[in-house]
């Protein structure tokens, strides 16, 4: 790389300084030759422009980067925010001979991959090095494999395998305070109004990036207790990388081996995606994809309002459209209804999901579903069927949970079930038997 000039590093879903595997490369690269460091975030069109107006990730990202702004502020430097697509802000940086290099962090989204691709072409057209790192992961798509080189298709071989592998080299944070001299200096950018972007501000109700060491030490007695606040809520920050995943994992070893297995799960659907992107609109499992999903509009939006008569499967429907949140017992509750209970396609539910959760990302909520839909990697046979109202007795006994969202439960004003659990639990099984025994 030659001396002097200036490269950029990209943010997308790191949003923060500390421990940013993609920042320090580009900074410590920038030193050694004489470079600087130009930090840019680009609000992309390909993604917003699908969205609600008021959108309360887009509110979120937007909290992040004015926090963003404020620390590179401190340090003397500017966070370039851009309004439009990737491919057109590149091209018009590389024509102006304003690009030595550019820096950012692995995404294994298909349309990050394509959008990747399409930049790296463009920079090297342009005769310009294009870095990506890995970073919010601790493993990423090849490190992990089975003795014949292959992705494992199981989660529990592969957390055996994961484990293993891990040490404290895998979650050494990078210092990237050591090299922060090498941003490039400038005055303050502001950063562009939600509104001028076509959003609404959503109201700060997002839960905070710390979590206290109690709750992580008690976390494999408390996670399935949704009246309970036994959860970390850091799907969000994990999501938007507004927290290192190797200072979470580093916590979850020290503290909780069963929050270190949600971190390997996390791993575990990145992985999938990355070598098996057809799941993102076809069951893993190709057989599944035979299943006659009943079409029912009505059915569908009854389980989206709340409104199903099993009162855990209405408190944490109505919990997600309030929040933007649903607790993940509940989330395997709610799912095994709508694919079993009901029969409907595990892709609408997804794609409903995709448009509430504040911390959906695409290869766990598509992995979830597939799980609960038995199309996706699990071993277990598909004849695993939740009981919503065992469930709710196991759960959430003292009703804690489902009085705080459904207080009408009890009343007359509280519909009764849409379907019975035993006639649909046999009809279930029946429908997936035939489709999946069919020639």
């Amino acid at each position: 790389m030659s001396s002097g000039g200036t490269i950029w590093f990209w943010h997308r879903r790191d949003l923060r300084i500390a421990d940013n595997a993609g920042l320090y490369a580009a900074l410590k690269d920038a030193q050694s030759c004489g470079a600087r460091v130009q930090p840019v975030f680009i609000f992309d069109r390909h993604l917003l422009d699908g969205l609600l107006r008021r959108d309360r990730r887009v509110s979120f990202i937007h909290h992040s980067l004015e926090e963003l702004q404020a620390a590179y502020a401190a340090q003397g430097a500017t966070l370039w925010v851009h309004d439009g697509t990737p491919a057109d802000f590149w091209q018009a940086q590389l024509a102006a001979g304003n690009v030595q290099g550019i820096y950012a962090n692995e995404d294994y989204e298909p349309y990050a991959r394509s959008r990747d691709t399409a930049v790296a072409k463009l920079a090297q057209e342009a005769g310009v090095r294009c870095s990506l790192l890995k970073d919010h992961v601790i493993f990423a798509r090849d490190e992990v494999l089975t003795q014949a080189r292959v992705p494992y298709t199981v989660f529990t071989p592969y957390s055996r395998s994961w484990l293993a592998r891990l040490d404290a080299f895998y979650l050494k944070p990078y210092p990237v305070e050591q090299y922060l001299g090498a941003l490039a200096r400038a005055e303050p950018r502001p950063v562009p109004s939600l509104g001028t972007i076509g959003f609404d501000p959503h109201p700060a109700d997002w839960p905070g990036p710390q979590v206290p060491d109690d709750l992580l030490r008690h976390y494999g007695r408390t996670r399935d207790f949704p009246g309970q606040p036994g959860t970390s809520r850091l799907g969000v920050h994990l999501r938007f990388g507004t927290l290192s995943i190797r200072r979470v994992a580093s916590l979850a070893q020290e503290l909780s081996s069963s929050f270190l297995n949600e971190l390997i799960w996390r791993d575990f659907y990145q992985m999938i995606l990355w070598h098996f992107p057809h799941v993102v609109h076809q069951a893993f499992k190709p057989a599944y994809d035979r299943i006659p999903w009943r079409d029912s509009p009505e059915d569908f939006a009854r389980w989206c309002a709340g409104e199903t008569g099993y009162p855990l499967v209405d408190a944490g429907m109505r919990e997600l459209t309030a929040t933007g949140y649903m607790h993940n017992r509940v989330r395997m509750v709610v799912a095994s209804f709508l694919t079993k209970h009901l029969l409907i396609d595990w892709r609408l539910g997804e794609a409903w999901f995709a448009g509430q959760l504040l911390d959906f990302e695409l290869a766990s909520n598509n992995g979830g579903w597939q799980w609960a839909a038995g199309s996706g990697c699990d071993a277990a046979p598909y004849f695993r069927i939740f009981n919503p109202e065992s469930q709710l007795q196991k759960f959430d006994p003292q009703l804690v949970y489902v009085r705080r969202w459904v207080p009408e439960y009890g009343t007359h004003r509280y519909p009764q079930p849409m379907v019975p659990h035993a006639a649909a639990r046999q009809r279930a099984l029946d429908v997936y038997k035939a489709a999946l025994n069919a020639l």
